[in-house]
């Protein structure tokens, strides 16, 4: 089993490692994954063995709150965090004055004023510094919170000495007090930078109306949308959002669907067609009847998933999580050796003290932290308001790597309506050919099947009776009917399967050569005859191909039909490579060769090529499978438009790039700053607004993500 929990009080990698190591101690838990940007812990866990209450325990155990209402946890830690930064403000403000700006003992107390002011901010507004390196410590490990508390308390404590020898010049309790100021200023401007991040999850969750309105004995009652159960007939008046997913079932009207698939032109909705949640009705009244409800609707599937891509961590991150892990104790000791080496060389504690504060300061892994899961928070936002839904962070950054594309042809390539357009028998009994095949393939869910039973029902046949269904994946179907042995699959099938086909070969031949796919239809082991279906290729395929192949990326096409009719679609799309005649377990061995030259990237329908998809590197699924879809494939097209896949691969580029300009400048400030500090160049104060200010650029550097073209 897998949950996500919304963790509140994490400020650094340090917190994300202790948390996660912490997880991963305990019997039943076999995964444990801890995004600071999002804020939230993903375990997995064997719920016989270890329940929520106590995953719950182990985590607030090392000093952090798990919440339920996250936009209100977040909004409400915001302010928190907010007014706390002001009282500091306000009581740093007059310390500096009376201690840098005012000349010692210029009037009665002074120095008193200032030392109870400073203790104010010191432990009333810095206690949580202290609590958490205390929780820290008893696990031996070191934080964020441990370098702060140290550094603030190092100049307060020397500050109290020097009070109590009498000291007439100057103290550092202005260096402790701004110092917890600046820190309280970073935090709160991340915790706003954080909220602006995460703002697709936000606007998909306020797309979803609180209330609905439904027929309940036979009278409009309105009621809460969670109160919708499978079946409800829901009314949807002009302007409205439509609260779960159905099928419309009286009325007609517009529906902008922009806000799931990326789609800016309104889709017309007649009886039959479905609707989705949280898109918005801009035609007339209509009423339909409700499918999937609550957490099973497409709204809350997409929320779900952007949410576990924001939550889950990219391999990039492994190596700012193996710096962070020996970072802290690292700095702790740099911190010891400046103040020992200043000691002898100046003989001046104070500036010693300085500078160790300094380092201490400056070192903070916040940027470091935030580098890869803020490109990712911000990258997976834009996707899912473009309609690509990224399943995880791995995917997202593999995909920008890919060198070569491959396309499913039927559904994928082809809009995946095939027509039947040629039905011959070798009696002259096309009727009774249709109507065989009808029978055969009313149980498949291939697209050509559909074509057939499409054909059949237009000229009113009925299914005849039938036994012994027998299917073979991705080549054919066989069955008896009234007692007789019928089957229909691939030409290729069929002769395998014994059938001579000779009879017809020339008019296959001839059907191939236009780019139809023929299926044989044989009685009792001899042809019956073939029926011939076409399909048209995707008006984006041609324009997503070319723009793939601009991009230095190869391009290919697989697909179990024959060469002939394959070549000549593949043709229509600009593919040059193709791999035709294939059963499923030959795709898969197809989609391994072509990894062997490079990251690898399956573009399928999510129904019939799930195994390939989970073969690839990287699997893109077009929505035509529905839950098939967002369960086979890394990343989910929310509209049959290919340039999504162009887009898509944009979009990765663009967060590869974002995640490696973070953890440079992430690097770059600690591996200038640090020297700096420890060689005196660098007020405490200035440092600790300078790190500050670097956790705030990093998240500001991914927000520029929703500015690129994709």
């Amino acid at each position: 089993m897998k949950r996500s929990f919304k963790v509140k009080g994490m400020h650094c990698e340090s917190c994300v490692l202790l948390i996660e190591r912490t997880l991963r101690k305990k019997t039943g838990v076999s995964g444990a994954v801890v995004n600071l940007t999002t804020e939230t812990a993903t375990v997995s866990y064997d719920p016989v063995v270890i329940k929520d209450a106590d995953i719950v325990k182990a985590i607030e155990s090392r000093g952090y709150k798990v919440v339920k209402d996250w936009k209100y946890s977040r909004e409400k830690e915001a302010q928190k965090i907010g007014l706390k930064f002001f009282a500091a403000a306000c009581l740093a403000i007059p310390v500096v004055i009376l201690s840098m700006f005012i000349a010692p003992d210029s009037f009665p107390f002074q120095k008193y004023i200032v030392f109870c002011l400073a203790t104010v901010i010191q432990f009333a507004l810095g206690w949580e510094f202290y609590r958490n390196t205390l929780v820290s410590l008893k696990s031996l490990d070191t934080g964020m919170d441990t370098l702060v508390a140290l550094g603030t308390s190092a100049a307060y404590l020397y500050s109290i000495f020097l009070l109590s020898k009498g000291h007439d010049g100057h103290t550092y309790f202005e260096t402790s007090s701004v110092l917890i100021t600046v820190i309280l200023l970073g935090r709160f401007l991340e915790a706003l930078s954080r909220l602006n991040a995460s703002d697709a999850i936000k606007k998909l969750m306020e797309l979803a109306p609180k209330k609905a309105v439904v027929i309940r004995d036979g009278m409009e009652t309105e009621i809460i949308t969670n109160e919708i159960i499978p079946g409800d007939i829901v009314v949807i008046r002009p302007g409205g959002a439509i609260p779960v997913d159905g099928i419309l079932t009286e009325g007609d009207s517009s529906v902008d669907e922009s806000m799931i698939t990326g789609e800016a032109t309104p889709v017309e909705k007649i009886p039959g067609d479905r609707v989705i949640s949280g898109t918005i009705n801009i035609g007339g009244a209509f009423r339909f009847r409700a499918e999937n409800t609550g957490d099973a609707t497409t709204l809350a599937k997409i929320i779900r998933l952007i949410e576990e891509t924001q939550g889950s961590k990219a391999p990039v991150q492994r190596l700012a999580d193996r710096i962070a892990s020996v970072f802290v104790p690292a700095v702790l000791c740099i911190a010891v050796l400046t103040l020992v080496a200043w000691l002898p060389a100046t003989h001046n504690w104070a500036a010693g003290l300085n500078a160790a504060i300094a380092v201490l300061v400056i070192a903070c892994p916040c940027a470091l932290g935030l580098a890869t899961p803020a490109a990712i928070m911000v990258g997976s936002g834009v996707g899912a308001k473009n309609g690509i839904l990224i399943k995880n962070a791995a995917a997202l950054e593999e995909l920008g790597r890919a060198k070569f594309f491959v396309f499913d042809k039927t559904g994928t390539i082809t809009e995946g309506e095939p027509e039947v357009t040629d039905i011959l028998s070798v009696t002259g009994d096309e009727e009774g050919l249709l109507s065989a095949a009808y029978s055969l393939e009313n149980n498949s869910s291939h697209p050509l099947a559909g074509a057939i039973v499409k054909k059949a029902k237009e000229r009113g046949f009925q299914i005849a009776e039938n036994s012994g269904f027998e299917s073979t994946a991705g080549m054919g179907v066989k069955a008896f009917i009234k007692g007789e042995p019928y089957i229909i699959g691939s030409v290729k099938w069929a002769r395998g399967a014994g059938v001579d086909t000779k009879i017809l070969d020339r008019e296959i031949d001839g059907f191939e050569s236009q780019g139809k796919t023929v299926m044989a239809v044989a009685k009792n082991g001899a042809l019956f005859g073939v029926i011939a279906a076409s399909d048209t290729v995707r008006e984006s395929a041609s324009l997503a191909v070319e723009a793939l192949k601009g991009k230095g990326a190869g391009v290919s096409m697989l697909t179990g039909d024959n060469m002939r009719a394959a070549r000549f679609l593949a043709e229509q799309a600009d593919i040059d490579d193709v791999v035709a005649s294939l059963l499923p377990g030959e795709k898969l061995e197809a989609i391994n060769s072509i990894r062997k030259k490079g990251v690898t990237v399956m573009v399928g329908d999510g129904i019939n090529d799930a195994p390939s998809l989970a073969a690839a590197d990287v699997g893109i699924a077009l929505s035509t499978g529905s839950d098939i879809a967002m369960d086979a494939g890394d990343i989910v097209l929310m509209k049959n438009d290919l340039m999504l896949v162009v887009k898509a691969f944009n979009l990765s580029r663009n967060t590869l790039a974002k995640i490696k300009q973070n953890l440079f400048w992430a690097f770059l400030y600690n591996i200038i700053g640090i020297p700096l500090a420890a060689f005196g160049l660098l007020n405490p104060m200035i440092a600790g607004t300078a790190m500050a200010l670097s956790s705030v650029s990093v998240v500001a550097n991914s927000l520029l993500l929703r500015n690129k073209k994709l």
